[in-house]
Parts: C-alpha cells; structure tokens; sequence
C-alpha cells in the first residue's frame, strides 16, 4: 500500500494553516479563470456528525475546457475529474496532498496531448506553497 501511495499520491507541505492554504488555493484558481467546484470542509461535516476529524478540507476544481476532452477520450476519467485537491493538519504541518497527474493518465490510458491537461496541478500547487 506504502508504493502504491507514493507513486500515485503528491504530498507538499504548506507554510499556511490549513484555512489560509484554503483562502490562497481559492484566490490562485480564481486569477487563473478556474472553476472552483466545491470546497469540502471534512472536519466540519465530522463535527455535526458528533466526530472529530483533523483539519481537512477538500477543494474540487478545473477547468471544463480542459477536463472535457479528457472525459470524452477516456469516460472513466470523470472518477477522477475534476481535479482534487486535499488540505489536511498533520500536527503542527499542513499538507496539500493530490493524485498524480502522470498516475492519472497512465491509469485512463491517455495521450500525452490529453495528459498535459491534467499537468499543470503541479506547478499550480508549487505556487500554492510558496513561501511569499
């Protein structure tokens, strides 16, 4: 289980708490004319169920013109799309964590064209994570 997470899951650590690496993805998506989907606070949804659950948000987002061909090449794709993107309290660290872009196109069988599509998550939250 421990490779299969490592090969098909990105973990990367924010300097922000896990609401101001919210507030920052949100505004990032937003300036780049991406659709925000939803955005999932997982901890709240376990408090009104009388849980507790760590920090953990989850953001749904794309970009239709792009996830679009995708679908329409491979139509299982749209379990994985729109992209996900989990924010989530690990202790005192904040991780932003996300399936491979590569791992996703090898598992849908997607042309390179296709593949780049789904590319620019990882500069995205390179940018997410920035520490300026």
């Amino acid at each position: 289980m421990a490779d299969w997470i490592e090969t098909q899951v990105i973990t990367k650590v924010s300097p922000r708490s896990v609401a101001a690496t919210v507030a920052r993805l949100t505004g990032i998506l937003s300036a780049k004319g991406m659709k925000v989907f939803a955005v999932i606070d997982q901890s709240e949804e376990a408090r009104e169920a009388g849980q507790q659950l760590r920090e953990t948000t989850l953001v749904i987002f794309g970009s239709p013109a792009a996830g679009t061909p995708v679908m329409d090449a491979a139509p299982l794709a749209a379990l994985d799309l729109p992209l996900k993107i989990l924010i989530w309290a690990d202790g005192s660290r904040t991780n932003v964590t996300y399936y491979s872009p590569a791992a996703i196109a090898a598992r849908y069988g997607l042309s390179a064209e296709l593949a780049a599509k789904l590319a620019g998550i990882d500069p995205l939250t390179d940018a997410l994570i920035a520490d300026w």
